[in-house]
């Protein structure tokens, strides 16, 4: 690889918070990781579990592939007999790998989640927070450097003046937000939510003498289910990022058609759509529900700057879920009607 392109990558590791926006995790099927879109999304659904597991693989056409992994859990509980508020509580885990110098991000966020009836059990307004630790790495030994290149001759063996006093770093981070659910007429189904990402401003350069600090970041989630008929719905998600100059925005449809149905929990459904983040990628989207777990697949393609080296082609994404009710006393099955089928 050219030095041109290494000193890149390594001002890429040394100024990583300055351009912060663009390193949050964020995956095509972001409404499968609801808490990686607001903490106050948690417990949005039908069921007193939910596990989503996911992988994202990027731009193995253009440079070494960034791999991204996602583990997210939410259970939920009830308040008592005589109230239709609950609670949600779980785990949002994730890690990404990135570039030649396996530049890797881990996080660990516990999650909590009230959410408060306003006066039935269709309409409630929940406030989440999530926060923990953030571990950060990468290997520089895996990087070369201008000073290695002898008369245009690169080698492991020449020495280099490029030094680090750290190669890793932990810092604390957090997020809160607030979403309001509902019903409109009988069975048209949303929530719209608000969350601020990097409340604590963490301090996350690998070089104490960097005094970089991560930007807060608002986000604007919403999410709708209409029936079509008796076994199809429509639904849609989207949700819009400002981080300072930075803006985003992703959204699209999916078309849900139930194959075999016993009740509405237990059914077998599949699911197609279109999905599109700004001025980044179009991103086809097929979901198959069977009972209790669910398989989705999507592909970037890319409409970015970078499509005449990418060729079109971005990120490969693939979703596991599994969602349940306990079946037992403490459920929220007879609790908690809004939303049915997000």
């Amino acid at each position: 690889m050219k030095p041109a392109k290494k000193i890149f990558l390594l001002l890429v590791v040394m100024l990583l918070a300055k351009f912060a926006g663009a390193q949050d995790i964020n995956f095509s099927q972001f409404y499968d990781l609801p808490l990686l879109r607001n903490p106050s999304l948690a417990g949005i659904f039908s069921g007193d579990i939910r596990i989503t597991s996911a992988y994202r693989n990027q731009w193995q056409s253009v440079t070494v592939p960034y791999r991204t992994f996602g583990l997210g859990a939410e259970f939920k509980k009830p308040i008592g007999e005589n109230s239709n508020d609950f609670f949600t509580y779980g785990v949002q885990l994730s890690n990404d790998i990135a570039g030649d110098s396996k530049l890797s991000r881990t996080q660990a966020f516990p999650v909590f989640n009230y959410h408060k009836s306003l006066g039935d059990k269709n309409t409630y307004l929940s406030a989440g927070i999530m926060g923990g630790p953030v571990m950060q790495r990468f290997d520089p030994s895996r990087l070369t450097f201008d000073d290695q290149y002898v008369n245009g001759s690169y080698s492991t063996s020449n020495p280099t003046k490029q030094t680090f006093s750290s190669t890793k770093l932990t810092y604390w981070d957090g997020t809160a937000g607030l979403c309001f659910s509902s019903v409109a007429g009988e069975n048209t189904r949303y929530y719209i939510g608000v969350g601020l990402f990097h409340f604590t401003e963490p301090k996350v350069a690998f070089q104490k003498q960097n005094d970089i600090i991560l930007n807060k970041k608002w986000v604007v989630n919403g999410g709708f289910a209409a029936p079509l008929s008796d076994e199809n719905r429509l639904i849609m998600y989207l949700d819009y990022f400002m981080q300072g100059g930075a803006r985003q925005g992703q959204g699209g449809f999916m078309l849900n058609h139930d194959l075999v149905q016993y009740d509405e929990e237990q059914k077998i459904s599949i699911s197609g759509g279109v999905f599109y983040r700004w001025k980044d990628a179009f991103m086809p989207v097929v979901k198959l529900d069977y009972y209790d777990y669910s398989l989705g697949m999507s592909y970037d393609v890319n409409s970015s700057k970078l499509k005449s080296a990418s060729q079109y082609r971005g990120a490969f994404e693939v979703t596991l879920s599994y969602k349940a009710f306990n079946n037992k006393y403490n459920t929220s099955a007879n609790k908690v009607k809004c939303p049915l089928f997000f």
